[in-house]
């Protein structure tokens, strides 16, 4: 798989062999990614603050684990918040077709009101960013797999599995890397 592969909505699975402690055992949603540069959230870093904490009347749409997670290097004192789209009214941009529903951005400054009751959101700190193909020089010397994505990779309840769980319902020798070890030296 190469970069045309790493389009918007796909997901960067980061490989055994990326070791940046920002990126290890990520799995990246994509939000964009044109000649320009390419953004991402990092589905699987919980913080340990919670939304209540920070932005209390959205803690009700927050599911488990309900903390703000951190999406990336980048900007780490900006949010972007995610939900589930169920009919979700004017979504801020272009919503993330995934492979079994869909994602749109929620805008946190217009309120829960925004979103119809029982919707689920997700809020990220910061982002990942690339400049001018860098995220393909990455994908071509082997630091991350594009797989598809699934709305529960978004809002999953075990943020610390994803990596795991995203590479097990791969097919061909992707599965496999789902059981590669942290510290391959201790086997």
């Amino acid at each position: 798989m190469g970069d045309a592969d790493a389009r918007r909505g796909r997901l960067l699975v980061a490989t055994p062999a990326l070791a940046d402690p920002s990126f290890a055992r990520s799995v990246i949603l994509l939000l964009e990614h044109r000649d320009e540069g390419a953004v991402g959230l990092v589905l699987n870093r919980p913080s340990e603050t919670p939304v209540a904490e920070v932005l209390p009347l959205w803690s009700g749409h927050a599911p488990e684990p309900p903390v703000i997670f951190v999406g990336g290097p980048v900007a780490p004192d900006g949010a972007i918040c995610l939900g589930r789209h169920l009919g979700m009214p004017n979504p801020a941009v272009e919503p993330w077709a995934l492979s079994d529903g869909v994602i749109a951005s929620v805008d946190l400054s217009e309120g829960p009101e925004a979103v119809p009751p029982g919707a689920q959101v997700r809020i990220y700190a910061g982002y990942a960013g690339w400049g001018v193909r860098q995220l393909a020089d990455e994908i071509d010397s082997g630091s991350w797999y594009v797989v598809d994505g699934c709305v529960d990779d978004v809002l999953c309840a075990e943020p610390e599995e994803l990596w795991r769980v995203v590479l097990r319902r791969q097919r061909g020798h992707l599965c496999m890397v789902a059981n590669f070890p942290r510290d391959p030296s201790l086997n």
